[in-house]
């Protein structure tokens, strides 16, 4: 692995990444984009989940290829040790006391079980940053709840507001608070106590309850009902202040604005859609001129927004009628041109193969892995003109820097290693 840039923001910065999945995980890997040294602590006898999760490359298998953990942990070390074990916790200790971060996104009651809390740590780490995400928080009736993402939409209030109004709440479809809210969190919060560390020289707890996190993110719906006593319901892809608001069927596609209107395994259905949300009246015109003035528009009940809304259903069949004329990428041409916000809803092979802005822009980052070989990963979402992140390295290898975290960062000899590998602490 190549070594840390030193004129990156957080050079100099080790961090014992001990979490697993995607919070903690994708928290710590965005510290190592910056400069940090990020090494991942796992498991052979119990593997972190990811690692045995689809997509993997065709005709591979094994803890090393699945494009799921690799995405999140480029440009990490890692180092097998057996929590298991008795002996680990000393070996544990011994990384955190030589590290300025340590994160960790369990239950409570399993770093309990490791002697590694912050009480424990902060004996042999006064100034450690020790950022712990535990789904529930550390105190209350339900500090030992656990769950992903999946269970934590639900809780924090997202889940009911996603789907159509008659029928049951939808979800949303993958374990977002675990991607994008609760990392995005935990790295601002430990930047914010590497600051005040070296303000102070004092080190500090930091713990994010996923659950809080997440509800953190709703506070229009909270607004909606603390001021106006009114709970916020599903209202599929319609809007109380836009109209049209939606995402209609472009060019043979046969799904309509509101919901299938055919069966999505027919194979004659052409899905794709066209994302169209008109706020203002200029908006409006320019809609109506992207459509060629259709007769339709200069009904009265469409000239205001509160028209438009209370005729809804048949405004959205007029603009679907039209949508499904063009190709998606022409409507949206066409659309844009006239000032109104609309874009193609892409797929992901749309994303990472034909957008051409972000391939311009070089977000995709090609790596060469070991074992998955060359694959995509997301690139670093945000750029510092004078320090620019990257992804310096592709995912490790299980246990890939064994040998470097020994000697190099712990300062065992050969005699020593060779202790902790027969008795599989290390392994």
């Amino acid at each position: 692995m190549a070594g840390s840039d030193s004129s990156l923001p957080l050079s100099g910065i080790r961090v014992a990444d001990f979490s697993w999945f995607a919070a903690g995980p994708i928290a710590a890997q965005t510290l190592a984009s910056f400069g940090a040294e990020v090494i991942r602590v796992e498991s052979e006898a119990h593997l972190d989940g990811l690692r045995t999760t689809q997509p993997v490359p065709p005709g591979k298998e094994g803890p090393n290829v699945s494009g799921y953990y690799n995405n999140y942990n480029a440009g990490k070390y890692s180092f097998t040790l057996n929590l298991g074990h008795p002996g680990a916790r000393e070996v544990a200790l011994r990384l955190i006391s030589r590290s300025d971060v340590m994160i960790e996104n369990y239950t409570p009651r399993v770093v309990e079980k490791w002697g590694l809390t912050y009480d424990d740590v902060v004996k042999v780490k006064p100034d450690i940053i020790y950022a712990q995400l535990p789904m529930q928080g550390s105190t209350g009736p339900h500090r030992d709840f656990l769950g992903f993402g999946g269970i934590i939409a639900p809780f924090a209030g997202y889940s009911y507001l996603t789907g159509w109004p008659d029928r049951p709440p939808v979800g949303l479809g993958v374990n977002y608070p675990d991607y994008v809210i609760n990392p995005g969190h935990a790295a601002i919060a430990i930047l914010a106590a590497l600051r005040y560390r070296k303000r102070t020289g004092k080190g500090q707890r930091i713990e994010l309850a996923q659950t809080e996190s997440t509800a953190a993110t709703l506070g229009p719906q909270l607004m909606e009902y603390t001021v106006n006593r009114r709970v916020p319901e599903r209202n599929g892809n319609r809007c109380a202040y836009a109209a049209p608001h939606g995402a209609f069927p472009a060019g043979g596609s046969g799904i309509g604005a509101q919901g299938p209107a055919s069966p999505a395994s027919d194979p004659s259905v052409s899905d794709r859609w066209i994302a169209i949300a008109v706020f203002t009246d200029e908006q409006w015109q320019g809609l109506l001129d992207a459509m060629g003035r259709p007769a339709w528009a200069e009904d009265e009940r469409f000239a205001t927004l509160l028209g438009r809304k209370a005729n809804e259903d048949e405004l959205e069949r007029h603009i679907e009628a039209w949508t499904r004329t063009l190709p998606a990428e022409e409507a949206m041409r066409l659309l844009q041109a006239k000032g109104v916000p609309a874009g193609v809803v892409q797929t992901s092979q749309d994303v990472l193969d034909h957008d051409e802005h972000l391939r311009a822009r070089g977000y995709y980052v090609y790596l060469d892995h070991p074992e998955a070989g060359r694959t995509a990963y997301d690139g670093v979402p945000m750029r510092l003109s004078e320090t620019p992140g990257s992804l310096r390295a592709p995912a490790p290898l299980l246990g890939q820097h064994n040998d470097y975290v020994l000697r190099e960062v712990l300062g065992y000899g050969d005699d020593e290693i060779a202790d902790l590998l027969v008795q599989q602490i290390v392994f």
